[in-house]
């Protein structure tokens, strides 16, 4: 005898396919894959091209900030990188490279990640043309993006790239010795005396965060690491607009289909980094200016009021000439520099998107 179902039974309603529960769908990331392949690019883009030109990365800050009619002067590309090897050997020529790594890592994946999404912002996600406006505006705001987002440690890797240097040393005794005969004046003996402190910093101020404490200490709280980031901003917009323009239309030319070969590639970059470097150098001397002024300023002459001043007094007392003080190692520089980037980067991030 089968029992009958009750009422209760009878009115629960039978489970169909429609009714389960449906299952979540997966969490979106918070970075998309894309926008994490251009910032990982970037990064190594940023360390292989900065690493392969080391040298005369420092040999051209040692020149920009160099005191003028000194008998200790760097002059001359390699004369200068045969005394650096001499002195210092290969840890001279690497000397301030490990900062510049941790400084350019994030420096340029933060201004290639912010080129590319600002090119798909100003195209509306490609449903407008990319002209040489859009790509000057996308460069220029992707420079001053990232340098304000690294720029302190940019000017510890300065100051650790001419802490050692040569350059800031000097015999005491022999100015000492020049004032009998009537050649040395005070401003001599304060210039000895402040080269003679600087030659001599402390070991552990030789290092970034030992840098950063002394220049914190000793030039006004974090302001100080900000010195020059005006000029810096001034000249990093011009000249990021101008690289990334140049390099896509020179792509567009070298490198049809059918002819993008590596040596076509890395000629892209190479142009395109002297073409924007030369046309913005005068900002980048300024910008070194400004961030060495807390090293013996008094007595180094760097008493700037800011960076107009700066270039006011450099063309007064040097004349244009002064504003292009370590072009020639620069863009002996750029050329490998810039096209290892540009080669890298593409490089990378394809390999990344599949």
């Amino acid at each position: 005898m089968t029992s009958q179902p009750s009422a209760v039974q009878r009115t629960l309603p039978t489970p169909s396919p429609s009714s389960a529960p449906l299952s979540k769908p997966p969490p979106e990331p918070w970075i998309s894959q894309q926008v994490s392949s251009y910032f990982i690019a970037g990064g190594i883009a940023g360390a292989a091209s900065r690493t392969v030109v080391s040298p005369l990365e420092r040999l051209k800050i040692i020149q920009q900030v160099q005191p003028r009619n000194t008998g200790k002067q760097y002059t001359g590309v390699w004369r200068s990188l045969a005394r650096m090897w001499n002195e210092e050997g290969f840890k001279g020529f690497m000397r301030g490279n490990g900062i510049n790594c941790v400084r350019i890592i994030p420096y340029s994946a933060v201004q290639f990640t912010t080129y590319e999404q600002l090119k798909k912002w100003f195209t509306s996600n490609g449903k407008r043309q990319l002209d040489t406006p859009t790509r000057l505006a996308s460069g220029a705001l992707a420079g001053i993006t990232s340098v304000c987002t690294t720029y302190p440690l940019d000017l510890i890797r300065s100051r650790l790239s001419i802490a050692t240097a040569s350059i800031m040393t000097t015999n005491i005794s022999g100015t000492s010795a020049s004032s009998s005969t009537g050649t040395s004046t005070s401003s001599q003996l304060r210039l000895a005396s402040a080269l003679h402190t600087s030659a001599r910093p402390l070991p552990s101020e030789l290092t970034m965060w030992g840098m950063t404490l002394k220049v914190m200490r000793e030039e006004g709280g974090v302001r100080a690491l900000y010195r020059g980031l005006v000029a810096t901003a001034m000249g990093v917009a011009p000249y990021v607009g101008i690289n990334f323009a140049a390099y896509e239309a020179l792509r567009g030319l070298l490198t049809p289909p059918g002819k993008s070969s590596v040596a076509r590639k890395l000629s892209c970059g190479a142009l395109a980094g002297s073409i924007s470097q030369t046309l913005t150098y005068p900002f980048d001397v300024l910008r070194r200016k400004m961030q060495v002024v807390g090293m013996g300023a008094g007595a180094l002459g760097y008493q700037y009021n800011g960076a107009l001043d700066a270039a006011r007094v450099i063309i007064k007392t040097e004349g244009v000439r002064g504003m292009y003080r370590g072009l020639w190692p620069n863009l002996l520089k750029v050329a490998p520099s810039i096209a290892t980037s540009f080669f890298t980067y593409e490089l990378v991030k394809e390999f990344l998107l599949g």
